[in-house]
């Protein structure tokens, strides 16, 4: 059982003041449930038209999850957003932009010292790069298992939520922080538990791995999660790369679920007609999170000298797409 951080804190939800960037689906997911909750809420993308309809519709989640909400506050800078008055940022970007922003970052006045960081992204290692330009101690990483697939510029479909999220201060000197985001979002039904930064470490490989198992896959294939888990041929693949990942992660010393293996077909299983995010990306010819996901299998494997040849080859497929669909 995950150990859960309980902290009493004098500061009330409704005051946090959050800022989001990064508007696809989990960042605008996140923004509803923030406002929901009282929170004090800004948001920030680059994309123009976005921001436009936000500001004129606000944004609107449907299918397992319906709500809306209006903002008033919204940056097309990531810089004007660290500057405002903010007590945390959330970063949802996909983690191949990381490095970008991370640069855009060094171009400005430092952020104010005691600003709580939050990375909210699939894949491994995503929040290393973060501390070029934040203390270590200022960043907290939260797990999400909820998803979902952008129906207009401004609008989310939630195509599942499988509680808990998990939240937690890489280096537990911000527990107090991350408890107060967890009430937040528990107080509007998205169950979320505060643990330390042993559980999340665990909790993202658990999320790294079951990505792997289905990611890639149907990015190549194009095929529906629903479909890649219906043919035997695809079916063997899947399990492969969620073996791999099991032995690397267990070299890694990461303690996941047990019977994970049973977890993820189980959880597989229960997918629907819908494609994962890199998917997605891949056929709508953007860059993908591969280098997060099936690649840190592959690295990690290299370096318990673990065969990782199945999530080798899914890294080397959708890089080469990735190639082509540049030209």
């Amino acid at each position: 059982m995950p150990k859960i951080i309980m902290i009493l804190s004098p500061m009330k939800e409704k005051n946090l003041k959050i800022g989001i960037v990064g508007l696809g689906p989990i960042g605008m997911i996140l923004a509803v449930h923030f406002r929901e909750a009282g929170c004090d809420v800004a948001v920030c993308d680059i994309i123009k038209e976005k921001l436009k309809l936000i500001k004129t519709d606000g944004i609107k989640l449907d299918g397992k999850i319906i709500k809306t909400a209006l903002f008033n506050r919204i940056y097309s800078s990531v810089n004007e957003l660290l500057q405002s008055d903010v007590d945390f940022v959330i970063f949802s970007v996909k983690a191949n932009y990381d490095a970008r922003i991370v640069e855009k970052i060094k171009l400005a006045p430092p952020a104010k010292k005691d600003i709580n960081i939050v990375i909210a992204q699939n894949g491994i290692g995503g929040e290393k790069i973060f501390t070029e330009v934040f203390d270590e101690s200022q960043i907290i990483r939260l797990v999400v298992n909820f998803a979902g697939n952008l129906k207009t510029l401004n609008s989310v479909n939630v195509t599942f939520f499988n509680p808990p999220n998990y939240v937690a201060s890489v280096n537990d000197t911000r527990q107090e922080s991350a408890q107060w985001l967890a009430s937040a979002l528990n107080s509007v039904n998205m169950e979320t538990k505060c643990v330390d930064s042993s559980i999340i470490k665990d909790k993202v490989w658990d999320k790294a791995i079951l990505n792997c198992g289905l990611s890639a896959l149907c990015a190549i294939t194009k095929l529906t999660m629903k479909e890649a888990m219906a043919l035997p041929e695809t079916l063997e693949l899947v399990r492969k790369a969620v073996k791999e990942g099991t032995d690397v992660a267990e070299a890694e010393g990461i303690r996941l679920k047990d019977n994970f293996m049973d977890f993820a077909m189980n959880y597989f299983g229960n997918a629907g007609h819908h494609y994962p995010s890199l998917a997605v990306d891949l056929m709508n010819k953007s860059e993908t999170e591969i280098e997060f996901i099936n690649q840190k299998i592959v690295e990690y494997g290299q370096k318990h000298h673990i065969p990782t040849d199945v999530n080798l080859s899914l890294t080397n497929i959708v890089k080469s797409i990735s190639y082509k669909n540049s030209l």
